[in-house]
């Protein structure tokens, strides 16, 4: 029988503050639970995919109607579309006892059906209110197609590019990162989670997912609680605090226990000192992977978790087969079990589930919401925001409509590298590549193209990267037969635009990569094109920083576009013919080769720092290479040029709980309009524990005329000067700061303050 539920009154209770944290009892989740036989509420804590539909693992589940039909099911993953979601939720609300709907998750990483940039390049934007709208267009679309809850967004911190799954998060820095989980979960869940267009969101991996050691993807992670709270925490912390509905545990080791299981993340943390209600879910068969940490058989694991404060289990089904057993032998209690069923059956009634188990089944819907005109717009309009110009040498850059091009690279006519990695709702043949792009923004350009390379010449390789379809081709041609068309055309053309880098799945889950440099069958290609004396535009794709010393060296233009997208060549050729001039600024530093990893800019000075670019001995330095990064945190350049000047700050002391307003002037000194992000750092100069030489504190971007001048003004709050001490007490200690303003985190320009 169907449960019919009336809830205004716990609506009045959920609605009356914004956070979905806030406490509140719901009368009718706790009638429901003493309806439920135990076989119920265990049901309610397992997570299946049927396979078939969006693959984002290796396992799939077994007889997933039978077991829904069971009461075994508490959401489903993998699947979408009315047809497909009706279907299922049919079963559970018509075919069990109680009739309770099902959850149906998707992991939405940067965007739907329209993809946008990979979420390193977003983060590039610097754009908060840009990113929010692309959670909100991903929202629009997947509940569009039957789908209320979504495994993103990704915070973790990296400082590792060699890790594959940099390419998911905002890259290196907490502050930064925190913005940007703000941004997203305030798009995807909006301001009324009952509403048809917006969804659950959770955050992940929790937590600290993005250390792996060696950069190598499920890799153990060990660091101090210090570091933690510091560096590695902020982002999940801005999330739980924006009111996010679910959190994924990470595969990952913390103190030496998996995150899955680990009652002091999962509950001291989470729910005690963070006061997260939602409910928590483990990445995928993570509870299991236990057992090859050596923590017990399924049994033991699976009652591990729970106890630790896991609410879901994602496709193991550890909890479905093992926990019925644990309770009749008193290894875990049906109040632990009671308490996870509760979390669950509360995110169903904070959506409208159990008022209408339909509500997202609308078959108007998908033709309506899904790849519309000013969706696809919006990517063109993010994609092309998040570019990052690393170099304009001798300014190639912008190119003329009306030129002779020779467009260069397997890359140049590929539809099935544009999404990017974690696009599996994406359809790669609806994106544009970058020939069709060219052709549609500069209609009167001579455009000739030559794949001059293959992305690789490594069978074994390109076997690796086409697990998801075929985004590596290793040609029949010799590399000889293609490299000389490609230097042909190129002899012939005004100018030669090289798109070289990385395939999609180069970066992204179980991709990391020891050897982050453009692979050698292309460097050969760039050495070529370089050497015929015309002018070069290098348009790299990469989901990570790479080693881009001997490329930076030539006398080229560098566009950065990561993976752009469904509008990928519209957005490239909007930038390289001057439509858009780029105003993105890396989130994460590159290094000069992978020795120097891990580089950041927020590193801490030793008792023996070198304090000039020159060796010095028994100083912390290398031998071999200078402590610089290639490219700094926060770097990019622009077609025009910004001049800084008149730093100053509101007053020289301020009180505890004061903020303290900077302001600083910056002119457009070229000869194109364009947006600029101005870089706000702080050091604090003496603490009791070391800092960093220099935090992100605060941004803003902003858009300045050629020629134009804006005095542009930021905030410090009594926040931004607080820290975790030795005692993990989070405190802002009187003394004195530094602060430092400019266009990168190399910034020059700075003032002083002191704290009473």
């Amino acid at each position: 029988m169907k449960l019919k539920v009336l809830h205004i009154l716990a609506l009045t209770a959920f609605f009356a503050v914004p956070s979905i944290q806030a406490q509140r009892t719901i009368p009718e989740v706790e009638a429901l639970l003493k309806k439920m036989t135990i076989e119920e509420k265990i049901g309610q804590l397992n997570l299946v995919t049927p396979g078939g539909g969006i693959a984002t693992g290796s396992v799939v589940s077994s007889n997933v109607e039978e077991k829904i039909k069971a009461g075994q099911v508490g959401g489903l993953f993998g699947i979408s579309g009315p047809e497909k979601i009706k279907t299922a939720q049919d079963f559970a609300v018509k075919k069990t006892r109680l009739g309770i709907p099902l959850l149906f998750g998707s992991d939405i990483i940067h965007g739907y059906k329209t993809t946008f940039p990979i979420p390193l390049g977003l983060a590039s934007s610097w754009d908060m209110e840009l990113m929010k709208r692309t959670a909100q267009i991903a929202a629009l679309e997947a509940t569009a197609d039957g789908i209320n809850w979504n495994f993103s967004p990704m915070v973790d911190i990296s400082r590792d590019p060699r890790w594959g799954r940099i390419s998911e998060g905002a890259g290196e820095d907490p502050y930064l990162g925190s913005q940007i989980a703000k941004a997203m979960v305030t798009g995807y869940q909006g301001d009324d989670l009952m509403a048809k267009n917006t969804m659950l969101a959770t955050v992940k991996h929790f937590a600290l997912y993005g250390a792996a050691e060696a950069g190598r993807d499920y890799n153990s992670v060990d660091m101090s609680r210090l570091k933690m709270f510091n560096e590695y925490l902020p982002p999940y912390k801005a999330a739980i605090d924006t009111g996010v509905g679910s959190v994924m545990s990470s595969f990952n080791d913390i103190d030496g226990i998996p995150a899955s299981g680990n009652k002091w993340l999962l509950t001291d943390l989470l729910r005690d000192d963070w006061e997260f209600n939602g409910f928590v879910v483990s990445d995928y068969t993570s509870v299991n992977e236990m057992i090859a940490h050596g923590l017990g058989d399924l049994q033991a694991v699976s009652a591990l978790s729970l106890k630790a404060g896991l609410d879901m289990d994602m496709v193991g089904e550890g909890f479905l087969t093992t926990l019925k057993k644990s309770l009749e032998e008193g290894k875990v209690t049906e109040e632990e079990i009671t308490t996870a069923c509760r979390r669950i059956l509360e995110a169903k009634f904070n959506l409208g589930l159990f008022d209408d188990p339909y509500k997202y089944i609308d078959k108007k819907r998908p033709a309506k919401d899904i790849l519309k005109d000013e969706n696809r717009a919006l990517a063109r309009e993010a994609a092309k925001k998040s570019f990052v110009l690393l170099k304009n040498g001798p300014k190639n850059l912008p190119l003329q409509k009306n030129a002779t091009i020779a467009l260069i690279g397997d890359l140049a006519n590929s539809k099935d590298n544009m999404l990017g990695t974690w696009a599996p709702t994406g359809d790669p043949q609806l994106s544009v590549s970058i020939l069709q792009g060219f052709k549609n923004v500069a209609p009167n350009a001579i455009i000739s193209h030559a794949k001059g390379a293959n992305i690789t010449d490594d069978p074994a390789l390109a076997k690796k990267i086409n697990v998801f379809g075929e985004r590596v081709t290793i040609d029949k041609r010799s590399a000889e037969v293609m490299l000389a068309e490609a230097v042909a055309l190129a002899k012939e053309a005004d100018v030669v635009v090289a798109v070289v880098g990385e395939a999609t799945e180069f970066t992204g889950e179980s991709s990391s990569r020891a050897d982050i440099s453009i692979p050698q069958s292309q460097k050969k290609l760039i050495r070529a094109l370089a050497a015929t004396g015309k002018p070069l535009v290098l348009v790299l794709m990469s989901g990570r920083p790479l080693v881009l010393e001997e490329e930076l060296a030539l006398p080229a233009s560098i566009l950065q576009v990561w993976f752009p997208g469904v509008e990928a060549g519209n957005a490239i050729a909007d930038v390289v013919f001057g439509d858009y001039n780029p105003s993105g600024k890396l989130t994460a530093t590159w290094p000069r080769n992978v020795g120097q990893i891990p580089i950041y800019h927020s590193i801490k000075n030793t008792g023996r720092p070198q304090p000039t670019a020159e060796f010095e001995k028994f100083k912390s330095n290398y031998l071999d290479a200078p402590n610089t990064p290639l490219l700094p945190f926060g770097y990019g350049l622009s077609y025009t040029e910004f001049e800084y000047s008149n730093l100053k700050v509101t007053t020289a002391q301020i009180n505890q709980n004061e903020p303290l307003t900077v302001t600083v002037s910056v002119k457009n000194t070229g000869d194109f309009d364009g947006e600029e992000v101005v870089q706000l750092y702080l050091k604090d100069v003496v603490r009791s524990i070391t800092q960093p030489v220099k935090q992100l504190k605060g941004f803003k971007k902003v858009m300045l005329k050629k020629g134009e001048t804006k005095q542009v003004t930021l905030t410090l709050t009594p926040e931004d000067l607080k820290f975790y001490n030795s005692n993990l007490e989070f405190v802002a200690e009187p003394g004195d700061f530094e602060i430092y303003v400019g266009t990168n985190s190399e910034a020059t320009l700075t003032a002083k303050f002191s704290l009473n």
